[in-house]
């Protein structure tokens, strides 16, 4: 089967997003903060937002099931203080959670967290406790910069993240590192914070020593990894001159990259660089880049045509598309095999 590790709900009905604007508003009249039972968004909703768009996308380019989590753009931290996090966080989450029961076989919830800067990272525990024992998440999303774009948050490697590993650990669950809007105008939200982003906590982990501590620890980096299997060699030397172990010791047991990557140049270089183990399918779609490809024909995020051009052996290419996943989120791998596959 194939596992696309990397969706968003992307498609929401415009009610989720109508109800944020008014939660936004409250912020400077609490008068008008609106209930989070004001919000009324039927299954029948749901399906006319997921059947004629990632659904129909997954059957034409024979995606099995998509791990899915909630708009990273829309989770937006910056914005006011950890109760709207807290608010915002859990109704997106019963959302991703509801269209894994609509389409149980298609579809499996991963966590947003109610994070907000400056704000204790263990705030966030209680969710993600609700979202893997209430809603059955396979894998949470953590932005190591609540802040928008302007990173006041201390590296992955700092100590107050440490209470969320563990918890991790103890739920046996990955964690997606992923950034959500910028706010700052020298960042675009998709075509540099993102990029940055992934570049730059790879480069935490390699001047920390995190995984001494947690040696369990998994952590997926997405879009291919940003800059990392194109400067490896400037990060194999960097880890060098820090003293720390080869790469393949210091970080590979614990770090993984996706296969968002929209073009076949980059997605080969990422299959050469990186080892076959620490590449998991994804596409992210429908996700920042939607239109198709006037060199190719296809749409620029179909990624597993890259994945299969890439001239893999057969058992490196079933790997990347299925059983890496069911390694790394070892909740998904009982997920399937409790529904026979």
């Amino acid at each position: 089967m194939i596992i696309d590790c990397h969706g968003h709900y992307t498609t929401a009905p415009p009610a989720l997003a109508t109800w944020r604007d008014r939660q936004i508003a409250a912020l400077t009249d609490p008068s008008a903060i609106p209930a989070r039972a004001d919000l009324n968004i039927s299954d029948d909703e749901l399906r006319e937002t997921i059947e004629p768009n990632q659904l129909r996308l997954m059957d034409e380019r024979g995606i099995d099931l998509t791990v899915f989590s909630p708009r990273a753009s829309f989770m937006a931290h910056h914005i006011g203080d950890f109760h709207t996090s807290s608010t915002w966080a859990a109704i997106c989450n019963e959302l991703c959670h509801r269209i894994s029961q609509l389409y149980p076989k298609r579809f499996a919830p991963a966590a947003m967290l109610p994070q907000s800067p400056g704000v204790d990272p263990a705030t966030c525990i209680p969710e993600l406790t609700r979202c893997v024992e209430d809603f059955g998440a396979v894998a949470l999303n953590l932005n190591p910069d609540p802040s928008g774009g302007h990173w006041t948050a201390p590296p992955l490697t700092d100590r107050s993240w440490y209470p969320l590993y563990e918890k991790m650990i103890e739920y046996d669950i990955p964690a997606m590192i992923h950034v959500s809007t910028s706010v700052n105008p020298a960042f675009h939200t998709t075509g540099a914070h993102y990029l940055n982003a992934d570049t730059t906590a790879f480069m935490q982990l390699v001047q920390g020593d995190l995984f001494t501590d947690f040696p369990t620890l998994r952590l997926v980096i997405p879009h291919g990894g940003g800059a990392v299997p194109y400067h490896w060699g400037r990060f194999r030397g960097l880890a060098m001159a820090l003293g720390k172990p080869p790469l393949e010791q210091h970080v590979l047991d614990n770090v993984y990259f996706d296969t968002c990557v929209y073009h076949q140049p980059g997605s080969d270089l990422l299959y050469e660089v990186i080892p076959t183990r620490n590449i998991l399918f994804a596409s992210e779609m429908i996700g920042a880049v939607r239109d198709i490809d006037p060199c190719t024909g296809r749409h620029f995020d179909d990624t597993r045509r890259y994945a299969e051009a890439a001239g893999l052996p057969a058992h490196d290419l079933a790997a990347v598309q299925e059983h890496n996943a069911r390694t790394v989120y070892p909740r998904l791998d009982t997920l399937l095999k409790r529904q026979g596959r």
